[in-house]
C-alpha cells in the first residue's frame, strides 16, 4: 500500500497583517487592520474556513527603532498585546492555532508559563509559544536596564527559561483533580509538583497555580536564525519560522536544523520548518507581477532608496530612479552575494532604480508571485525537496490578499492532494501531527 502523499501545513503570519510597508495604502486595504477586532475577526474565520493550522502573531515591546521619517509611514506602529487578542479570537473560532510570541529576555517564566496554560484551556489546545529572545535593542529600556543583554546571553537564558516553563506546565498530574464530592477532596496533593528550579539565571518555586494544559504543552515555535538560534530550535522546538531568501537556502537549513534535532536524540519529524513567504495570486505570473509593482509603489521613495542602498552597500540617491540599475556600481566591502541578488532582481524583472527601491523598502524576503497553479508548484518544490514542510504566509494587503490566498490558492493545493479539505483534529497539535508530551514527573 502506496504511503499517503505528504502533505503542506500552512500558518498566516498576522501581526501585523502583512509585513509588506506599503499594504496599508493599498486600493480596498483596510488601513487600521492591525488595531481593528471585527477586521481581525473576519480574517480569522476566513482562514480557519480555509483550514490553516495556525494565526500567528509576532509581538514587539518596544516602537521600532527606525528613522522617524520611516516610522511615520510605518503601519507597524501598533498592534494588539497577542494574549489579549488572542484569548478575544479564541471564543469566535473552534480549530484554528493560536500562535503569540513571547520573549524569555523580558518576561518571566512563571508568567510566559500561566498565560500559554491559559490559553491553551480558553481554546480547547491550540495554544502555541513563539519563543524569542528580543532583537530590538530599544525594549531594554522599557524595562529598566540601560542594555540589551548579550546575543549569546540571551539565547543562554532562553533554554533555562524553556527548561522552566515545561517544568511548570507539568506541576499536575493530567488526572490530579479529582473533585470528589463525597469525600470533599478536589484535588489529590500526591500529583503536585513543586519545581524548585535554582540555574544560573533563573529561580522559581512553583507548582504552577493552573491545571496541565490541554494539549500537555502549548506547541513550542523558534523564530531564530542564528546558529545559537538553531540549535535552541533543534533541542526545543515543534515548529521554526524562518527566512531563507531561496529554495537552495531552504535546503540547506531545512538539513541543518532536522539534523541537529536528530543529534539531539529528537524525531526530526517532529519538528516542522515554516519560512514566511509572501504570497501574491494573480491570473497569471505577470497579472501577478502587476500586483506587486502596484504594492511596491506605495512604498515613500525616500525611505525605499535608503533600503535600496544598504543592499547594495553604496549610497543609491544619486541614481536615476526612472533608469535602470548602473551597469557598474562602485566598490564596496558590503555583501557580494546580497550585492549579486540586487543586480539579478533589477535585470530579471525589468525593475527601474525606483520600483527597485521599493521592492527593498516594502518586503525583500521570499515571495511567490503568480496563478494559482504557479504558486502550488512552487510549494510543492519547496516540500518534495526538503526546504519546507509547509510556509508561514504573509499576506500583501488585507482583506483581499488574504481572500486570494484562501479562496484561490488552497483549493488548488486541496485539489493536488498537498493540503487537508478539513481538519481531522481539534488541537493544534493533531493539526501537525505532533505527539502530546508525557509528563515529566508523573507516568
Amino acid at each position: 500500500m502506496a504511503e499517503p502523499k505528504k502533505q503542506l501545513h500552512l500558518t498566516a503570519f498576522m501581526r501585523p497583517v502583512s509585513l509588506h510597508t506599503g499594504a496599508w495604502r493599498y486600493p480596498g486595504s483596510y488601513p487600521d487592520a492591525n488595531f481593528n477586532l471585527k477586521h481581525l475577526i473576519s480574517f480569522i474565520q476566513k482562514l480557519e474556513e480555509a483550514k490553516f493550522d495556525a494565526f500567528f502573531m509576532a509581538d514587539h515591546l518596544a516602537v521600532l527603532n527606525m528613522p522617524v521619517e520611516a516610522l511615520k509611514r510605518s503601519h507597524t506602529v501598533t498592534s494588539f498585546e497577542p494574549f489579549t487578542l488572542l484569548s478575544a479570537l479564541s471564543q469566535v473560532t473552534e480549530r484554528i492555532g493560536l500562535a503569540a510570541t513571547a520573549s524569555t529576555t523580558y518576561d518571566e517564566p512563571y508568567h510566559i508559563a500561566r498565560r500559554f496554560a491559559s490559553l491553551d484551556h480558553l481554546s480547547n489546545g491550540r495554544a502555541a509559544w513563539n519563543i524569542v529572545t528580543t532583537g530590538n535593542p530599544e525594549s531594554s529600556k522599557n524595562f529598566g536596564f540601560d542594555e540589551h543583554k548579550e546575543h549569546s546571553e540571551r539565547y543562554k537564558r532562553a533554554r533555562e527559561f524553556y527548561d522552566v516553563v515545561t517544568g511548570l506546565w507539568d506541576s499536575f498530574a493530567d488526572d490530579a483533580f479529582v473533585r470528589d464530592r463525597e469525600s470533599g477532596v478536589y484535588v489529590d496533593p500526591e500529583k503536585i509538583h513543586t519545581l524548585n528550579h535554582k540555574g544560573d539565571d533563573l529561580s522559581v518555586k512553583g507548582p504552577l497555580n493552573i491545571a496541565r494544559p490541554v494539549q500537555g504543552w502549548p506547541v513550542i515555535v523558534q523564530a531564530g536564525q542564528s546558529d545559537p538560534g538553531r540549535q535552541l530550535a533543534a533541542e526545543t522546538a515543534e515548529a521554526v519560522f524562518c527566512s531563507p531568501r531561496d529554495i537552495e537556502a531552504g535546503k540547506a537549513l531545512y538539513a541543518d536544523i532536522k539534523g541537529r534535532a536528530k543529534a539531539a536524540g529528537r524525531d526530526p519529524n517532529h519538528l516542522k520548518i515554516l519560512p514566511a513567504a509572501l504570497v501574491v495570486v494573480g491570473d497569471s505570473v505577470e497579472d501577478a507581477r502587476k500586483k506587486r509593482l502596484l504594492l511596491d509603489s506605495f512604498v515613500h521613495y525616500d525611505s525605499a532608496i535608503a533600503s535600496l542602498s544598504i543592499s547594495l552597500g553604496t549610497d543609491a540617491s544619486g541614481f536615476d530612479p526612472d533608469g535602470p540599475l548602473p551597469e557598474v556600481l562602485p566598490e564596496t566591502n558590503a555583501s557580494k552575494t546580497a550585492r549579486e541578488s540586487v543586480v539579478n532582481l533589477a535585470k530579471s524583472e525589468g525593475l527601474t532604480v525606483k520600483q527597485l527601491a521599493q521592492r527593498y523598502g516594502g518586503y525583500s524576503g521570499l515571495a511567490f508571485v503568480g496563478s494559482p497553479a504557479d504558486i502550488a508548484d512552487q510549494f510543492e518544490d519547496w516540500l518534495t525537496q526538503e526546504a519546507a514542510d509547509g510556509f508561514t504566509i504573509t499576506f500583501p494587503y488585507l482583506p483581499q490578499g488574504l481572500n486570494d490566498v484562501a479562496e484561490r490558492l488552497v483549493p488548488e493545493l486541496q485539489r493536488r492532494g498537498l493540503f487537508r479539505k478539513d481538519y481531522e483534529g481539534t488541537t493544534l497539535r493533531e493539526h501537525l501531527g505532533l505527539p502530546r508530551p508525557k509528563n515529566q514527573f508523573y507516568s
